[in-house]
Formats: C-alpha cells, structure tokens, sequence
C-alpha cells in the first residue's frame, strides 16, 4: 500500500477499524476513511503536497456519466473496489446532479434541466444505489452527501428575496428539488450501510433568523417527499465547498465604540460569525422539528483554515470603529462573507477527524482541495457558463457596488484542477503543515 495512503489511515485520527455490518451512530467513529487515488496523484505532484495527498477526500458524482466513470476517471464501483484494497471502510460520496443544479448561480448549472426528475431518478440515482447496495460492499461505511448547494437556494433565490432567480423559481413551481432529493434520501436509506447527510449551507448564507426558519422547514419537506422519512437523514453537512472559519476566535467583544458588532458590514445582522455556532444552533432546530436527536452534523474544513501572514493573532482592541474592530480581528479574509468563487488567501483547513467537538461528527474535506469552483474568464467552456463571481475583477450586484468577488485570477472550470490554487491552500494552512 503506498505510503501516503498508509499515512492517512493514521492522519484522520481513526485509528481502529470498523467491524459493524450496517449503519453506526457516527460513521466517522473508529473508521479508515477512504483516500481518492485520483486527487492523491494530484496533490502528491504538487510542490508540498505529499505533506497532504494521503488525506481522505469525498468521491463527487456531478453527471449520469461519473457513476460509471467518464474520460478516463474511475467509476462510483471502482471507488469501492480500491476502498477495500485500501483497507478503508469509510467511503464519502457526494451526489450532485440534480435536475436544475446550482439555479442561484451561472457556473455549473448541470446537465439535466428543472424537469427532467424521471432521468434523474432511473438514471442517476437508481444505478447508485444498486452499486452502493452490491453485497460486496456491505461492510463499508457509506457517507452520502445528498446534493450539495441546492436547498439552500429555495429560500435564498426565490420571490420575494432580491437575489431571485428564473431558475430557482421554476424549480421551486416544479418541487424538482423537493422530490429529487426526497427519492434520493429514500433509495439510499434503503441500504443500510449508506448514511444519508443533507447540506445545509453555511452560517453566510442562511444565518439570519428568518432564512434559517424557513430553511427549517425546507428541510422537513424535502425529507418527507417521494417516499423519504426524516429517520433517512443521518446527518447534515455545513460549509460544504465554502470557506466560512470554523471558529472566530478573536471576536470576543459584542460592542466597539457604542456599537453592536452586529452592525459591522462584515456580520451584517447575522448572529453567527463562524460554522462551529451556526451548526450548533441548526442542529438543535432542526432535531426540535422532528429530526432524530442523535443526528450529527459534518463541517467541510478543507478550505477554511485563512492561515499564513495575513491571519489576525489577537483582536484588535485598540480601535473604536466596528467596522475596523471586526475587519481586523476575524479569521475569514474574504472581502464579503457571501463571496464563494476561488478565494484568493484561502488555506487548508483543520485535517479530517472523527468527533472534533461533541454535536460534530467530523471534520471532513468534502471539497477536494485544489479543485477549481469556476472559470476566472468568461471564454466558452464546453459544460460551463461563466458566473460573474468567479470574476477577479468583478465589483458588484449592482456593477460599481463596492462588493468585489475576491476571486482568483486565471482559474480553470469548475472541478478542474487548478495547481497555483492548492499550492496557496497548502501556504496558508491552518493548522500549518
């Protein structure tokens, strides 16, 4: 077994190996998780990046295509295959397909289109799950990350929020959302060694009191459609893709110069400033309307860590303006909370691990570091249409709103591997490496 993988075994903090046959309270508990060979072979080949290429990874499926495998990469069976050769016996897959994906955005918005459910089901999910559901793999533990950046989007980019969509509203009028994911939580808790974990998008996107309510609700009913029970979701994930701090532990005070941080352009109303409170408090919402109370929750950590010469080591007591007190004292270094495309300063995270803090079931790298989010150039791109956010000279909604993407220059489309994007995350590691 190569060593790196060998490494990683030890490196996720899992140090025994599972033995149970079926579904376990914390799937992340005890277990070897799987390393994706193909990400390793990148990462490795960076300078640096044998420092991190044995860490474990999730599998993404974004097309009908990837759970057979396409242009060369291995499929959703091969995976599995090399998971037991590994050794491994924890296999994290993202499904992310859905019919009108990412409607909020312009970048990645997939092959099957707002009315397309039958394919979607008999074409993707349907041939995941009789792979999952082979005998062969019954031991391993299977994470099941069920549609990442797509619920979030029915309270965000629909009528009567000012980023509405046409796309989210026809997929909000179709319930294309609802009754995919809803037959994909149903399908895969059939078989009962897949853990089922719904995104829940990030304390920027819908920390605010009324987005989180409802968001709540969005929730229940996706996991009440098309054949699903609540007691199919295992788990929720947070931060999936994004690069909120876990943790910002320099703001400590809750009012500068008379005022409450709150009113700081950076926090803006939200009463959470990081993923570690904002999970915290979803999770006890949502087990209060009807989730099972052992559900955990995941933090996507592999773009969050804002390490390197620019991270704060203390608050900044010394001013009296809140906007300076809060800009100079957080963790998070992008320009906008809100802002997602290729962060420029962004660093590796805390290292994937088993039951961090009591509520966390892990933290995991379900974004495969040095993956691209999007195209930087608004050039034709077979499969991609350019969103404005992954623009580095892009300032707005509106245009001249003083709002910078923050985003890199010169990036590839989005999954595509974008080597000076992973060498930055391995430079402002955090922890360092």
């Amino acid at each position: 077994m190569p060593l790196v993988l060998v490494a990683a075994l030890l490196a996720f903090g899992l140090t025994g190996t599972a033995s149970a046959t079926g579904r376990v309270d914390n799937p992340y508990a005890g277990a070897r998780a799987y390393v994706n060979p193909e990400w390793s072979a990148r990462a490795a080949a960076e300078p640096g990046g044998a420092a991190v290429a044995g860490q474990p990874t999730a599998v993404w499926l974004d097309s009908i295509a990837a759970v057979s495998g396409s242009h060369g990469r291995m499929s959703l069976r091969d995976h599995l295959d090399e998971a037991l050769r590994q050794g491994a016996d924890l296999v994290q897959v993202v499904l992310h397909d859905i019919p009108g994906r990412d409607c909020g955005r312009l970048n990645t918005n997939g092959e099957l289109t707002f009315d397309q459910l039958p394919a979607y089901r008999a074409e993707f999910v349907d041939p995941i799950a009789r792979v999952l559901g082979d005998p062969a793999y019954a031991r391993l533990r299977v994470v099941a990350v069920v549609e990442p950046n797509s619920l979030p989007f029915l309270v965000t980019h629909v009528q009567p929020r000012s980023e509405a969509t046409l796309r989210c509203e026809q997929v909000r009028a179709s319930d294309a959302y609802h009754q995919a994911i809803g037959y994909a939580l149903a399908r895969l808790g059939a078989i009962p060694n897949v853990h089922n974990y719904l995104d829940v998008g990030h304390h920027g996107h819908l920390g605010w009191d009324d987005y989180r309510a409802e968001f709540v609700q969005v929730l229940v009913r996706a996991a009440g459609t098309a054949g699903s029970t609540l007691a199919d979701v295992h788990g929720f994930v947070a931060n999936t893709s994004n690069y909120s701090a876990l943790d910002e532990i320099h703001l400590t005070r809750t009012t500068v110069g008379g005022q409450s941080i709150l009113q700081s352009r950076w926090v803006d109303w939200n009463p959470f400033v990081d993923e570690l409170s904002y999970a915290e408090a979803l999770r006890r919402e949502l087990v209060a309307a009807g989730f099972d109370p052992g559900v955990g929750v995941v933090v996507d950590t592999s773009r969050n860590g804002w390490g390197g010469p620019n991270r704060p080591t203390g608050p900044n007591d010394w001013t009296f303006d809140v906007n300076t007190y809060v800009d100079t004292s957080r963790l998070d270094r992008r320009l906008r909370v809100y802002n997602w495309c290729n962060q420029v300063g962004a660093g590796l995270g805390e290292r994937p691990a088993a039951s961090p803090v009591p509520g966390v079931d892990a933290y995991a790298w379900v974004k495969p570091p040095g993956e691209s989010d999007g195209a930087s150039s608004p050039l034709p791109y077979p499969g991609e249409n350019h969103d404005r956010m992954c623009d580095p000279n892009y300032d707005g909604p509106p245009r001249g709103s003083n709002s910078p993407s923050g985003a890199a220059p010169n990036t590839p489309p989005a999954g595509q591997w974008h080597p000076a994007g992973f060498r930055e995350l391995l430079a402002n590691a955090h922890p360092p490496l």
